[in-house]
């Protein structure tokens, strides 16, 4: 949505592909519940991944955040927040190592692999795979009906398809459609 204001492109999404959850992790607790007030949380710096932190928070009912920010949210739309959790926002690729030094943080799929942690296992919190956050099969506007489009995302979507995602990525990667 950003690069079609920005840039005037003329694109649109036709299918739904795959979801990478953002989870949030700790070495200090086993649930959420468990961390305590005042507790500093890392989330990631970039207004992208920051967000969908804090819209997972949100979701879960540990923060409220202003009504209708939706993705664009950020540490000054959090409106209520009774752990009195301090946000510490940390470069994404760094949180992994931050986490010693917070009592959780939410680290992306990519970063929590490469870091040796379990997307699936590890997580005390995790995004929903179906959230605002599924990657999209785009098309310029002018191809949305044509009949290589449907059968692109016919094929993408294919029980096939799904069993390579859920076999290769072992729950890490979701099917989204």
């Amino acid at each position: 949505d950003n690069q079609i204001k920005d840039r005037g492109y003329k694109i649109v999404p036709v299918g739904l592909t795959v979801n990478f959850p953002i989870g949030v992790y700790s070495t200090k607790y086993k649930s959420f519940a468990d961390i305590p007030a005042g507790a500093s949380i890392g989330i990631p710096n970039d207004p992208t991944n920051g967000g969908r932190v804090l819209l997972l928070l949100a979701d879960k009912g540990i923060i409220k955040l202003k009504d209708g920010i939706g993705v664009k949210a950020s540490v000054v739309d959090v409106i209520d927040n009774p752990k009195k959790l301090k946000f510490v926002e940390i470069d994404a690729a760094q949180l992994p190592r931050s986490l010693p030094d917070l009592a959780a943080a939410g680290i992306n799929t990519n970063y929590a692999k490469e870091a040796g942690l379990d997307p699936v296992k590890d997580p005390i919190l995790r995004e929903d795979p179906k959230g605002p956050y599924v990657n999209v099969i785009a098309v310029r506007a002018e191809d949305k009906d044509k009949p290589w489009v449907k059968t692109l995302v016919e094929t993408y979507q294919s029980p096939e398809t799904k069993a390579f995602i859920l076999e290769t990525f072992k729950g890490a990667v979701l099917p989204s459609w």
